[in-house]
């Protein structure tokens, strides 16, 4: 994989771009949401892709984001194909106790968020976004082996060219650096379904 070949949506004010390690410091302010119950839309935060036109296969990244301490903090993966179509999966700052790790899917300017509870003290998470066609499959990890099941989703405009990669924000009044490893494509590690047939 090609660090070099990644090309931003908004490029940040202070980043640092290494062969193996990618550093994003967030700036106040910045989001990716759109209307779903806040009705809000917010699409300012920078995102670092990779194109293709590949249909079938996984990209997995490691982030650290030791850092964070606001409220939704957070850093992940994404695939941002414009303001009204990607999806994206990050643990978010929640207080002292606990945090958020979710995913949203955004199909034609509508978003969604799914989460779950997890301790505060967990600072690093790995994420696999699969994809079969315009299918996809989130994952995440704590140990980079071992990955569980966060979300499949249906990308309404992911059928054909698409953007994926990595992305930091901070929503409200904070900044935070987020450090992004241990990036790979690989073959599709979401195996083809082998159970009930469709109708």
């Amino acid at each position: 994989m090609i660090i070099n070949d990644m090309k931003w949506t908004r490029e940040p004010a202070e980043y640092s771009i290494q062969s193996d390690r990618i550093e994003i410091t967030t700036l106040p302010h910045t989001d990716l949401w759109q209307r779903t119950y806040y009705h809000f839309r917010n699409d300012n935060a920078p995102v670092l892709q990779f194109d293709t036109d590949e249909q079938f296969f996984s990209f997995t990244v490691r982030t650290d984001y030791t850092e964070s301490h606001h409220r939704f903090d957070q850093c992940g993966i994404v695939m941002y194909l414009d303001s009204e179509n990607w999806l994206k999966a990050s643990v978010e700052y929640e207080n002292e106790s606990f945090q958020h790790l979710g995913s949203v899917v955004t199909n034609h300017g509508y978003s969604d968020w799914a989460t779950t509870a997890i301790p505060a003290d967990v600072k690093a998470m790995w994420y696999r976004l699969s994809r079969r066609n315009d299918d996809y499959c989130i994952e995440c990890s704590q140990d980079g082996e071992h990955f569980t099941q966060m979300r499949v989703c249906h990308m309404w405009e992911g059928a054909g060219k698409i953007r994926f990669g990595i992305y930091a924000c901070s929503p409200e009044d904070s900044q935070f650096s987020a450090v992004f490893t241990d990036m790979k494509i690989t073959e599709c590690m979401w195996k083809a379904h082998d159970g009930q047939q469709p109708d």
